[in-house]
C-alpha cells in the first residue's frame, strides 16, 4: 500500500526563495504544506500564486518550533502516513525527498522507523560547503551532549530535513516554540522509545550571516538558550515518568 506523504516547509520572510523552492519541491512531492509563520516581507503574496499548495498562516511570528508543530497537527488531521519537513532557504535538496520517504517506509528493518533525520556530517559530498565556525561548534557541542545524555548516536542535532511516521507524532508533544525545539524533540523521542535513523545530506550554506533573531545572533547567548531548553525538557520528561510511562533518560545536567 502506498503511503500518503505530506511535505511541509516552515517559512518566515522567505520571499526571496519561496517560489523557486516550491517549484522544485513540487517535482518530488504531491502534497505540499507551507506554514507561514507571520511573514511580513511579501511571502504571503508569493504563496497566493501557488493554488496547489496547502497554506497554514500564523497571524504573528511564533517561532520555528511553533511552525513545525502546526505541520505536525496538519499531517495528523489530514490522515497522512509520512511527514517530510524541509527548509525553504535553499539549503536542502528537494530531490532527496523520496529518499527520506523510502527510509521511513523501509520494511526490511526489524521495526518501523519513526524519525529519519538528515545529517550534514555523516558523509562528505562533492561540492560540500564550509559551515560558519560558530554554528558548527555549537552543533558539535549540542550533538555530543544529546548523545551522552540520551544514549543516541547522532551526528547532526539541528538538521531540519526530516521524515516522520505520522502515527508517532502524538508522542512528540513539544512545547518549545523557537529554534531549540529539535532538542526537546530528541528528548521526547527517546522517552517514547521511538526508532531514529540518520541519512546523509549535502552540506549547503547559502546565507552564512543569516539571523537567528535579536540576542540569539550572539553565539554564547544562543548556546545558553539551547542548554536551558535541553535541561528543561529533560526535567519535564523526568517528572512525567514519575506519573506515567516514559523511557529512562541519561546523563548529568549541563552547566
Amino acid at each position: 500500500m502506498t503511503s500518503r506523504v505530506l511535505t511541509a516547509l516552515p517559512v518566515f520572510n522567505e520571499q526571496q526563495h519561496v517560489e523557486q523552492v516550491l517549484d522544485s519541491v513540487k517535482q518530488y512531492a504531491q502534497n505540499v504544506l507551507v506554514v507561514d509563520d507571520g511573514s511580513t516581507d511579501g511571502t504571503a503574496e508569493s504563496l497566493q500564486k501557488s493554488s496547489d499548495v496547502h497554506v497554514v498562516t500564523h497571524s504573528m511570528n511564533q517561532g520555528y518550533g511553533a511552525a513545525l508543530r502546526s505541520a505536525f497537527d496538519f499531517a495528523q488531521r489530514g490522515g497522512y502516513d509520512v511527514l517530510v519537513t524541509i527548509d525553504c532557504d535553499g539549503q536542502h535538496e528537494p530531490q532527496r525527498i523520496p529518499e527520506f520517504v523510502s527510509a521511513c517506509e523501509d520494511a526490511s528493518t526489524a521495526r518501523s522507523i519513526d524519525i529519519v533525520s538528515g545529517s550534514r556530517y555523516l558523509k562528505s559530498f562533492s561540492g560540500d560547503g564550509v559551515p560558519p565556525e560558530e554554528r558548527r561548534s555549537i552543533n558539535l557541542q549540542l550533538t555530543s551532549e544529546i548523545n551522552r545524555r540520551l544514549g543516541l548516536d547522532l551526528t547532526d542535532t539541528f538538521c531540519g530535513f526530516k521524515a516522520y511516521r505520522v502515527s508517532s507524532l502524538p508522542l512528540l508533544k513539544t512545547l518549545e516554540n523557537g529554534y531549540a525545539m529539535p532538542l526537546e524533540l530528541w528528548v521526547r523521542a527517546v522517552a517514547a522509545g521511538l526508532k531514529i535513523v540518520e541519512i546523509p545530506v549535502p552540506l549547503v550554506y547559502l546565507a552564512e550571516k543569516r539571523s537567528f533573531g535579536g540576542s540569539l545572533d550572539d553565539g554564547q547567548t544562543r548556546l545558553e538558550y539551547y542548554h536551558r531548553v535541553l535541561n528543561d525538557s529533560l526535567r519535564g520528561v523526568s517528572c512525567q515518568s514519575e506519573n506515567g510511562p516514559a523511557a529512562p533518560l541519561y546523563g548529568e545536567p549541563a552547566e
